[in-house]
């Protein structure tokens, strides 16, 4: 069943745990934090304090998507702050396939991103071993972007080397995902949608999250 995973980017930092306890009374049990250092993406957020104090007040799945140049640095230290899955970027990763086991050592979830101008096929030799695989629909850095088409390509390619592979990897999109779009992108193979200020900037971002979820569920059966 397809899932909608709130990106607290959007969120009002000033008033967080407040935020995340909107989206999951809206039924989220998966939060996506996004990781900038200002050098791979021109954009500062989170370091591991933060993801450190969002794991005291929440057993939602921690999502942690690091943006950043050096990730075998510093992914063992999001996931001792409390990250159960971690995403590096293949276009940052000098040696994906280390950093890959790297994480799945550290007991979390290993995760890859590809960039709009990355191709499916860069991923080619690590699909057999990652745990789910990120689709960025939008250039990364800042929210509120518009969704990039090229995207729903991606991930039917994705389903279908997944379904002909019989691999087990999960497809997750991040970037202007709405109600408008969420249904197509899920019959093209989707199973997580991140979505930040669809939800966030809402006037209630509880009842979004709800209304996105009631469409992914229904477009699961009918995927192309």
């Amino acid at each position: 069943m397809a899932k909608v995973v709130p990106s607290i980017l959007s969120a009002d930092f000033a008033r967080l745990a407040e935020e995340i306890g909107k989206v999951e009374r809206g039924g989220a049990s998966m939060l996506h934090l996004d990781v900038m250092d200002g050098h791979f993406v021109p954009n500062l957020t989170i370091g591991p304090p933060v993801v450190q104090s969002i794991r005291k007040i929440t057993s939602s799945v921690l999502d942690v998507h690091l943006m950043i140049e050096d990730p075998d640095t510093y992914a063992a230290l999001f996931i001792e702050a409390g990250a159960d899955q971690v995403i590096v970027h293949q276009e940052a990763a000098t040696h994906l396939d280390r950093t890959i086991r790297h994480i799945q050592s550290k007991g979390a979830a290993a995760g890859v991103a590809i960039n709009p101008a990355t191709p499916v096929s860069a991923l080619e030799d690590v699909l057999y071993l990652v745990d789910y695989i990120l689709v960025m629909s939008v250039n990364p850095g800042f929210g509120g972007q518009e969704f990039i088409p090229n995207a729903l390509a991606k991930i039917r390619r994705l389903d279908r080397i997944r379904r002909e592979n019989h691999y087990n990897f999960r497809i997750e999109i991040d970037g202007g995902v709405s109600l408008e779009n969420a249904a197509e992108i899920v019959r093209a193979g989707c199973d997580w949608l991140v979505a930040g200020s669809h939800i966030f900037h809402s006037a209630d971002p509880a009842a979004t999250v709800k209304e996105l979820q009631h469409v992914a569920e229904g477009a699961t059966a009918v995927r192309v």
